[in-house]
């Protein structure tokens, strides 16, 4: 009887174990990007190319501000594209840009 209502317990923690897992493997994986249309995305103005700002509407963005040298970009140096706690669950692209971007330290 206890064997049933200990396997019986543990189900949730198996349950919980495999969602976190699963959860960082598509973390790992990257998510997907983020589309320049997406709420989030338009409210902070982001690019995927830093190009392509409208420097009307953002005065303060210069040309060398990208994702990759912002202190919020997750990713690694070099890659292409990477996590963004802004955007949860989505990939920015290294070269893009929006008007949260801080000079990384």
């Amino acid at each position: 009887m206890s064997n049933r209502r200990q396997f019986l317990k543990t189900i949730p923690i198996v349950a919980a174990g495999a969602m976190a897992v699963s959860t960082l493997a598509r973390a790992q994986a990257g998510g997907a990007m983020v589309d320049e249309k997406d709420p989030q995305a338009v409210s902070l103005g982001y690019k995927a190319d830093t190009n392509k700002v409208d420097k009307a509407k953002y005065p303060k963005h210069e040309a060398s501000q990208h994702c990759g040298n912002c202190q919020l970009y997750q990713g690694k140096a070099g890659d292409a594209k990477g996590p963004c706690p802004l955007f949860a669950g989505k990939q920015v692209a290294m070269n893009g840009w929006c008007s949260a971007w801080v000079k990384k330290a």
